[in-house]
């Protein structure tokens, strides 16, 4: 069975014992320095496939607008609302694909590979010179931005600087794991016991970064990096969305003392406000993730400003 013809559903990802398993990526190719790869770091080479709605597409999204790469890496949306026939461009001017014309995003994994039968996932990185994808995993597509792109960039950023590389990896794998995956774990949980656990995990890695940063504006002092904006994602969509959708009940992140100030602080970051769309992200979660919410109801939006100065630029 072909991308195309395989119906979507998130929730029919493996599942052991209820708990939600996320599907490995597929295409993992690297741009390097030298292109000896087979992807060389070339200005308008490169087109980025990405929604809005989704937080590892945004940590692209938000690469890409932080090195000031828009003119090097140019960027197509798809509809944030999908089918059974999963990511699309549904709209001239908003949500379409001037580079290939492809009507869905499966089209681009089945030039890629016609053997692909697995769940197309944004973000994709495409290569116009050889039309196929170089890679479908958001961790390297956000650090291959941040690094081999960085001599493209109109405004280059040091979003993983050498002297924290092992450092800002290390809390980069347990933010993933408890947090960025673990709302997942929790929301597409069918076992209750299973659920409660991700929960905890969930909470517990959330009460540990709220202590990290009572004496330090972000995760690793005075500049955010690749960790702070992987993070933001997720903390962006918590109130909104994983809190009621997600079932991730204990507390909301307004409540927190640091973590909340801090989430208005990346939000407000030159350039941030402006790759975060609300509605695009509430429209997504409430009206396409059925075995959740079938009746589709987009819940409000929560009674909280992000526009509310931080206050946190004393900290270190």
């Amino acid at each position: 069975m072909s991308a195309r013809e395989t119906p979507f559903s998130i929730a029919a990802q493996e599942q052991r014992a209820g708990a939600f398993v996320r599907q490995a990526s597929r295409f993992r190719d690297w741009v390097t320095p030298d292109g000896a790869s087979g992807y060389a770091p070339e200005p308008g080479r490169y087109h980025l496939y990405v929604a809005r709605a989704c937080p590892w597409a945004h940590r692209t999204i938000l690469a890409r607008a932080l090195m000031g790469l828009e003119q090097a890496v140019t960027i197509s949306y798809v509809d944030p609302i999908r089918d059974q026939r999963g990511w699309a461009f549904s709209q001239v001017g908003v949500y379409e694909d001037p580079v290939n014309g492809f009507s869905f995003l499966s089209e681009a994994y089945l030039a890629s590979d016609p053997e692909f039968s697995d769940r197309v996932t944004v973000p994709v990185l495409w290569d116009r010179q050889r039309a196929r994808i170089v890679n479908n995993e958001s961790a390297e597509i956000l650090r291959m931005l941040a690094t081999v792109f960085a001599p493209l960039a109109a405004h280059a950023v040091s979003l993983y600087p050498t002297e924290l590389a092992d450092q800002i990896d290390a809390l980069n794998e347990r933010i993933y794991e408890h947090l960025n995956n673990g709302v997942y774990r929790a929301g597409f949980s069918t076992d209750q016991l299973v659920y409660e656990q991700a929960v905890s995990e969930v909470f517990a890695m959330l009460d540990e970064l709220d202590e990290r940063l009572a004496d330090r504006r972000f995760l690793f002092g005075l500049q955010p990096v690749e960790s702070d904006w992987r993070l933001f994602t997720t903390l962006v969509r918590f109130d909104p969305v994983y809190h009621v959708h997600f079932k991730c009940s204990l507390r909301k992140l307004s409540e927190y003392r640091n973590l909340w100030p801090y989430l208005r602080d990346l939000y407000q970051w030159p350039g941030v406000r402006e790759t975060v769309s609300f509605d695009e992200i509430r429209a997504h979660y409430y009206r396409t993730h059925g075995t959740i919410n079938p009746t589709g109801i987009v819940a409000v939006m929560p009674a909280e400003s992000l526009e509310e100065p931080p206050g946190r630029e004393r900290l270190g």
